[in-house]
């Protein structure tokens, strides 16, 4: 089966020495895992555009700027997809402050069932717990 490419993003939010993280509060650590905000470039949106969308998005905060890109990285999604993103890696951080812990979802335009959840910080090199991958250009970043 021939896998399809996709241009994707992935945000590293930090403050104070910890990264924004979030679980998808209607499914179990197993089933998703703990992620940061990422998600797919659409058609003629640059990617750190596409960065800034994806962390209001599934934050519920539009209070971020981009610090700097990191780089790009591949990722092979078999078994679960046969897809191979392209990832555009960028480093984010609040501008103003945030809560500690929230609740947050994303309406995918109402196209679909809204996705709730649970938005939180953890120690930054406590990153490694990343799903699938998303924590592959971390050591691209001195605190």
């Amino acid at each position: 089966m021939e896998k399809l490419t996709k241009q994707k993003v992935i945000v590293y939010a930090v403050k104070d020495g910890k990264l924004l993280v979030f679980r998808h509060a209607d499914f179990s650590y197993e089933e998703v895992g703990i992620q940061v905000p990422a998600g797919t470039i659409k058609e003629n949106e640059k990617p750190e555009t596409a960065a800034l969308r994806e962390l209001q998005e599934e934050t519920g905060y539009s209070t971020f700027r981009i610090i700097r890109s990191l780089g790009t990285a591949t990722y092979d999604m078999s078994p679960e997809k046969a897809e191979i993103h392209e990832r555009h890696f960028f480093l984010a951080e609040p501008t103003e402050e945030l809560p500690e812990r929230w609740n947050s979802q994303e309406d995918h335009d109402g196209t679909q069932e809204p996705t709730h959840f649970e938005c939180f910080w953890i120690q930054f090199e406590r990153g490694h717990i990343l799903q699938a991958g998303q924590g592959a250009l971390l050591s691209a970043i001195e605190l």
